[in-house]
């Protein structure tokens, strides 16, 4: 597959939806039924991983050899050591005062995975309880493929994740599933993936009707919104997570952004009571694999008309887009160099911290 071709098949995600017209950008909100979620006193977002591989020319070269963009992710002989993983420790204050702690994703690399689960003491929150359960934001392998990381420390741990999954996801969640993909050089069958600790709790595969006002509350001022959106690699569908900060407004935390920034920012917009924009975290999937498109730099007028006080980004963002955000005046909330503490890191990795990356920390 040729790069101007796979570059274009990109344009079907992500970014794209966010800027399908006038009608994501802030101005006079819907006549709707508007849904009041609760609230909490603040939000700490901790980033265990965002680097979900570590050089992008080697993860794009898989792609590419196997069919692009739109290949099925299990097709593909995956560069064992080029990949890592995505997750964040999400830490809510509610109003009372209380602590209560959840995962988001499980990355992707069971080694790195559980290299990053024992430098954050993981695995004992997990055991303990003191991680609640964790929230699928969607069925990506770098979100995903990591599973075994954390059910072999709470196989019974509550999981929210899309509805829109293939068997592969299901096998590799509830049964012992060992992955293969063929290579092409060699002919042999290659391990991409497994889980020797089936999970065995609760399993809940939210769609975009939700379960109460097309939302999925999980307390208190939490909720997920699920979309329903192609996203490439043969994935469907993203669990979006919003929180109702007291005094303070609406904070939106994504996996990979796949529909869209401004999509999910008018989301909250037009459903949410009282709405305040006021912060934003994850993997914003713009400027991907660090190309320029003069449409990226419409996604950060519209990022600025929402008027976000805090923007936390990295992973599948973009350096360049971060760093051109930056300096268009978003308040891009920067990282430190804790990440070159880490065995491994990126190699788009720039001196100017734009992303909240390994080891960083957010609160909002």
């Amino acid at each position: 597959m040729k790069r101007r071709d796979f570059l274009k098949s990109l344009g079907a995600t992500g970014a794209a939806a966010s800027i399908g017209g006038a009608t994501l950008m802030p101005g006079k909100a819907y006549a709707r039924k508007k849904v009041d979620f609760g609230q909490i006193k603040s939000l700490k977002i901790d980033v265990l991983t965002e680097t979900s591989w570590f050089d992008n020319d080697k993860f794009k070269k898989n792609i590419m050899d196997y069919g692009g963009a739109m290949t099925n992710q299990y097709t593909i002989p995956w560069i064992w050591d080029n990949a890592g993983g995505y997750a964040a420790l999400i830490t809510v204050t509610t109003l009372e005062g209380k602590q209560r702690k959840f995962l988001m994703d499980t990355g992707w690399n069971t080694d790195w995975m559980d290299y990053i689960w024992d430098m954050n003491n993981i695995p004992a929150m997990l055991k303990s309880g003191e991680i609640e359960f964790m929230v699928l934001s969607h069925w990506h392998l770098d979100h995903f493929w990591g599973i075994e990381s954390t059910t072999k420390h709470r196989p019974d741990i509550t999981i929210y994740a899309p509805k829109t999954y293939y068997p592969e996801d299901m096998a590799l969640l509830k049964e012992k599933a060992h992955h293969k993909a063929k290579d092409k050089a060699t002919g042999k069958m290659i391990s991409i993936c497994k889980n020797d600790h089936p999970h065995t709790g609760k399993l809940v595969l939210c769609e975009p009707k939700g379960e109460k006002d097309g939302i999925y509350p999980l307390m208190d001022g939490v909720a997920i919104k699920n979309f329903d959106v192609p996203i490439l690699l043969r994935v469907r569908g993203e669990n979006v997570l919003y929180f109702n900060i007291k005094d303070k407004g609406i904070v939106t935390v994504t996996g990979c952004c796949h529909p869209g920034i401004l999509s999910l920012f008018s989301y909250a917009r037009k459903n949410f009571k009282g709405y305040k924009p006021y912060g934003c975290y994850g993997g914003l999937h713009i400027s991907l694999f660090e190309n320029w498109k003069p449409k990226f730099d419409d996604i950060i007028k519209g990022v600025k008309a929402f008027k976000i006080q805090k923007l936390g980004c990295n992973h599948c963002t973009g350096w360049i887009w971060a760093e051109k955000a930056a300096a268009a005046g978003v308040p891009i909330v920067k990282g430190t160099n804790k990440f070159k503490t880490y065995k491994k890191y990126s190699t788009v990795a720039k001196a100017s911290n734009v992303f909240l990356t390994n080891g960083d920390t957010v609160v909002f």
